[in-house]
């Protein structure tokens, strides 16, 4: 009896350990439950051949025949030994094929232009300009993400210490084009809400959320702060486990932690929350899921799908651009992603979508968007910008920064300093054979284009200023008297009337005509 009641309230406190522990409870379950859908049919088969082997051991001794039983057994044992390590290297090849397989479930390919998008102020600038308008925060800058329902960036500050959470929210507009540089920072109660993700002890705010719902994770990028009234609000967006042989990740909701009064509140409602509630790592591996888009052979040996390009101005930000669709924050955002093919090709041939949001427990459409014709590199976009716009590109701390898709067929790279964006240059693709590419000032107006796209509204622009120049320097007298070639028929005939006459009376008052 008392050894009964030892075994009881051990198996109560083994529960009550588990219970409480949630957060590190969730992150087992995990890590065994992807263990298990790498290992499960290699350990199958290890337990088949051993069963088999038992069996035959069995039914020899019952036969009556007991010599030879254990030597069949050892045979099976080997035998299911070798095949469970045949297996398991298979099976870790394979399982990863399905995983991607899984992810590309959502994504449809498509020749339409990419949809209508805004362009932005580089990420690289938004996390310069925070520091500078912190004050005096102690705290330092964890987090920096664009917000596009409002075209801010929002930065997330820890508090120094291990017991701390976090200190203060910035929000803050960075203008692509404009002088508006407003900004709003949204304090912590440090009393109340003492928690921050990968703080210590019931400092963790991963802890808290496990606490509220269990078996669900989340990656620390993803999290995002924005103000609300002044109120601090850290944003992150969830994600959960599905399949059993083939473990994939889906959205979850989202956790909304209140810097003022430490409230936790998880929700798969997101309908209400004033950013991107789709986790941006779940879009960035169902984009890398499109190496499966052939056949086994095809993803073994990297020859179907497509890779982020990473050279150039994207280098420190290649891929997932948060930008604004249909030019306002009422047309939605998406993650967008220039693709290259796999192997040496660094042309865009391609651009993935995947929404900013997204209703239910599945995965958000993915959308690949063919381009053609395909873009030039990163790196040699740069060289062509420094090439064409020398007079503009690169002095001092100027550079070039991100080059990223807006819709159609163009392409947007911004020219300037981390602290002052000065210019975007804007591009079509080869046309004709030559890159058409034009220089506009950061708040889109157009300068000059090095190459006009024939039928783009910039060649149209340009057609029409040069037509109200003849036209003002017709009305001022002709304007430039070496240039006829913008006067029309009706008055080329004028002018030259004028020109008779004008020597008629000069040769009758006897003087001589001035030259010209």
């Amino acid at each position: 009896m008392t050894r009964a009641w030892g075994w009881g309230l051990t198996a109560l406190a083994t529960a009550f350990v588990l219970w409480y522990a949630s957060y590190y409870t969730t992150i087992m379950v995990w890590e065994l439950r992807k263990l298990f859908a790498w290992f499960s049919l290699p350990l199958l088969a290890v337990a088949a051949c051993v069963a088999a082997g038992l069996a035959v051991r069995w039914l020899r001794r019952r036969a009556g025949r007991t010599g030879g039983g254990g030597n069949a057994a050892i045979v099976l044992g080997w035998f299911g030994g070798a095949f469970a390590l045949v297996l398991a290297i298979g099976w870790l090849v394979y399982g990863a094929y399905l995983q991607d397989r899984a992810y590309m479930a959502s994504a449809e390919i498509v020749s339409d232009p990419v949809p209508t998008l805004s362009a932005r102020s580089p990420y690289v600038v938004g996390k310069a300009q925070a520091a500078p308008h912190l004050g005096d925060v102690t705290g330092e800058i964890s987090d920096i993400t664009y917000l596009p329902d409002s075209d801010r960036f929002g930065a997330l500050v820890e508090r120094r210490g291990w017991l701390a959470g976090y200190e203060v929210g910035l929000v803050q507009e960075v203008p692509l084009g404009g002088t508006g540089r407003s900004q709003e920072r949204c304090p912590f109660d440090v009393a109340k809400a003492d928690a921050r993700i990968s703080g210590w002890f019931t400092h963790n705010l991963g802890r808290k959320i496990s606490a509220v719902k269990r078996w669900v994770r989340f990656e620390a990028d993803d999290a995002y702060v924005t103000c609300s009234n002044g109120t601090p609000v850290v944003v992150v967006p969830l994600k959960r486990q599905t399949g059993l042989l083939v473990v994939t990740e889906r959205p979850a909701g989202v956790a909304l932690y209140d810097g003022r009064t430490g409230k936790l509140t998880v929700t798969t409602d997101t309908s209400a929350v004033p950013g991107p509630s789709y986790p941006l790592s779940l879009a960035a591996r169902q984009r890398e899921g499109t190496a499966a888009v052939g056949g086994f052979g095809d993803w073994w040996f990297e020859r179907s799908g497509w890779d982020a390009s990473e050279d150039g101005a994207n280098e420190g930000n290649e891929s997932e651009f948060t930008l604004r669709q249909g030019g306002a924050a009422t047309g939605g955002s998406a993650y967008v992603t220039p693709l290259t093919p796999q192997g040496d090709a660094s042309s865009v041939v391609a651009v993935s979508t995947v929404p900013t949001r997204h209703q239910g427990g599945g995965l958000a459409p993915m959308t690949v968007y063919r381009l053609d014709p395909a873009w030039s590199s990163p790196k040699a976009l740069v060289a062509l910008i420094k090439a064409e716009y020398r007079d503009v590109c690169c002095y001092n701390d100027d550079e070039v920064f991100e080059i990223v898709p807006t819709g159609g067929t163009t392409w947007t790279a911004t020219i300037g300093s981390e602290q002052n964006i000065r210019y975007r240059v804007e591009g079509r693709g080869p046309v004709d054979g030559r890159e058409a590419t034009c220089l506009k000032a950061a708040d889109g107006a157009l300068i000059r284009c090095a190459y006009a796209a024939p039928g783009s509204p910039e060649e149209q622009e340009l057609k029409r200023r040069e037509q109200q120049k003849q036209q003002d320097g017709a009305a001022k007298g002709g304007g430039d008297p070496g240039d006829l070639k913008g006067l029309t028929d009706e008055q080329l005939a004028d002018l030259q009337r004028r020109l008779g006459d004008e020597f008629v009376r000069r040769l009758k008052s006897g003087a001589a005509p001035a030259p010209s």
